[in-house]
């Protein structure tokens, strides 16, 4: 597991997901600080990650890269993480478009 504060490259994240499922990287990410945690067989191992580095449980949202892919189905809002009434967020995906326009920006300023 890595926490991305700086950028990582799209080549990193091959190798990660050649080593793990394949074709995917799971990530969440902290909307609040911009930065990405990376690597894990679960999202909830990186949300745990981020809350231990002082992460707010409200900022974290999970979900997976795909480096082999082009365009928008380089990101996948899906994540057991992402389930929260009480914010609003009833599914595994990102409901509020502001906060998954905020998640693609965090992405793709990390990712080079």
């Amino acid at each position: 597991m890595k926490i991305i504060t700086d950028t990582i490259t799209l080549e990193e994240l091959k190798q990660m997901s050649a080593a793990t499922f394949g074709d995917l990287v799971k990530a969440v990410i902290d909307t609040e600080k911009s930065i990405i945690a990376v690597d894990a067989e679960l999202h909830s191992d990186l949300e745990a990650l981020l809350l231990e580095s002082g992460s707010k449980q409200k900022d974290l949202w999970g979900i997976n890269l795909y480096p082999d892919v082009q365009g928008e189905g380089f990101i996948e809002f899906d994540s057991v993480v992402n389930m929260r009434p009480s914010q609003g967020n009833r599914s595994r995906g990102v409901n509020d478009v502001q906060i998954r326009n905020k998640i693609a920006e965090i992405v793709m300023a990390k990712v080079k």
